[in-house]
């Protein structure tokens, strides 16, 4: 050994574990199992609109219902969280979301009786529609539970400045879960059934639950965490000042306290404006291969694992992309804005989706995924700002609160396509309802940006909830 050559420093895994990272494992994991059960109807749509008789506009007041109890749903998940924990909250809620997973390949005799009891007041609903509704409104009950929950439990086990990368290894489960769906779905439904492909991807839920709670306890009752591992986790904790007469990190805080924080509406505006564009993306990206290009079963699944892979580099990259501006001096809020603002242009691009599809349908699929993997850096960093502003005690309420608005967004974008693509087939002219939609995914986060800045221009950490 040459005695005059550097010895390299320890490594932060060599000095103090990394045992966080397990954690953050199994969050990308319940992410995975999250977007398989979410997406299964969106890739069995083309096949179930010719089955049952459905309209775009039918499709989307399916889709739209999951999403409007997903944000109503939201907004109490993070206060369930807050109040009975991460570990408990995360196996109620996949316990649900599974069973609403397993619902779905029951739902025509499902619709019959819901049907049934509508008829009872005069209500006429066509069975298929109402059972996927009922069915994407209890998987939406349970899937609410997924963020607030994963977001917290970061917030307990990583220190700030790894947050955003946590965070974006974790929301990558989305993308896996994107890119496996296209691949396992069709096979699934064509030598089993359409329901056998809800039944077999509703049951993983299930097991991963056995190994969350095999291994998930809070950082100072987890044995597998080293002390050196728990005082790193917890080196930037800021104290809050004591509230006379209220035991510390005991008081409540109500949704209307939260509500007086501008940076509480920047998120909720945020959240608003984006999540809308990975839900467009998310129901209606199959049904557009089909109605533009002819792809119909097997056909897609290389296009639409291409796309959702690439969105794998904008979720971790978008992690990471913060700590360039941190290392050179930014507050935690500051370098993430920095960053998003960075982020915000890379949508842009979809706008030319459909003026150059005429080339090869692979042209809006690069482009379109250009877009979503910004979406996903987008959204490491959007929910990263919670933590980096509000105690712990609040994050999975104010995720909540902003879900909340982001399922209202993603309800009104949902909408908004139906009657846009319907209203456009009618004229002959459906790449013009595409172009339309294309044009508002693309504008989304520039706005978003914007707004947020204007609403907290600096980094300032809330201490006194």
């Amino acid at each position: 050994m040459n005695l005059s050559e550097p010895v390299p420093a320890p490594t932060v895994e060599q000095t103090v574990g990394k045992y966080r990272w397990t954690i953050c494992a199994l969050l990308f994991f319940a992410t995975t199992v999250n977007y398989l059960d979410r997406q299964v109807l969106s890739l069995l749509a083309p096949d179930l609109s010719r089955e049952f008789g459905w309209s775009n506009t039918d499709y989307a007041n399916i889709a739209a219902a999951f999403q409007f109890v997903y944000a109503l749903a939201m907004l109490f998940a993070g206060r369930v969280v807050d109040k009975i924990g991460t570990k408990a909250a995360y196996v109620m809620a996949i316990c649900v979301w599974s069973g609403g997973a397993l619902m779905h390949a029951f739902s025509v005799p499902l619709g019959a009786a819901v049907g049934a009891l509508l008829g009872v007041f005069g209500l006429s609903v066509a069975p298929s529609i109402a059972g996927f509704m009922l069915s994407r409104a209890v998987l939406a009950v349970g899937e609410a539970g997924n963020f607030p929950t994963a977001i917290k439990a970061t917030a307990e086990y990583f220190p700030k400045k790894e947050r955003a990368l946590a965070t974006g290894v974790f929301n990558s489960g989305a993308n896996v879960g994107a890119i496996l769906a296209p691949i396992t779905v069709p096979i699934l439904a064509s030598i089993w059934g359409w329901q056998a492909a809800f039944i077999m991807i509703g049951m993983l839920g299930y097991i991963w639950m056995s190994v969350w709670i095999t291994l998930y306890e809070k950082p100072e009752q987890q044995r597998r965490l080293s002390a050196e591992e728990l005082a790193y986790i917890r080196s930037d904790a800021v104290t809050a000042p004591s509230v006379p007469g209220v035991p510390t990190g005991q008081s409540k805080v109500s949704w209307l306290q939260l509500l007086r924080y501008r940076q509480t509406w920047a998120f909720a505006f945020g959240k608003f404006m984006t999540d809308g564009v990975w839900w467009f993306f998310l129901f209606w990206l199959p049904t557009y291969l089909a109605v533009q290009y002819n792809m119909k079963g097997d056909a897609i699944v290389v296009p639409l694992a291409v796309l959702y892979s690439m969105t794998m580099v904008g979720s971790i990259g978008g992690g990471w992309f913060p700590s360039y501006f941190m290392a050179r001096g930014a507050a935690p809020y500051d370098g993430r804005m920095k960053a998003m603002l960075v982020i915000a242009f890379f949508p842009l691009v979809v706008l030319l989706a459909q003026p150059l599809g005429a080339v090869s349908y692979w042209v809006p699929v690069l482009l379109i995924g250009v877009g979503a993997s910004a979406h996903q850096a987008w959204s490491a960093n959007i929910f990263t700002t919670v933590s980096d502003m509000f105690p712990q005690k609040t994050v999975a309420s104010v995720i909540g609160i902003g879900g909340m608005a982001g399922g209202l967004g993603g309800v009104a974008l949902t909408k908004l396509g139906g009657w846009v693509f319907d209203t456009t087939k009618a004229q002959g002219n459906i790449g013009t309802g595409y172009m339309i939609m294309f044009t508002i995914c693309a504008l989304a986060y520039l706005v978003a940006w914007s707004v947020m800045k204007l609403l907290v221009p600096r980094h300032k950490e809330i201490t006194d909830l």
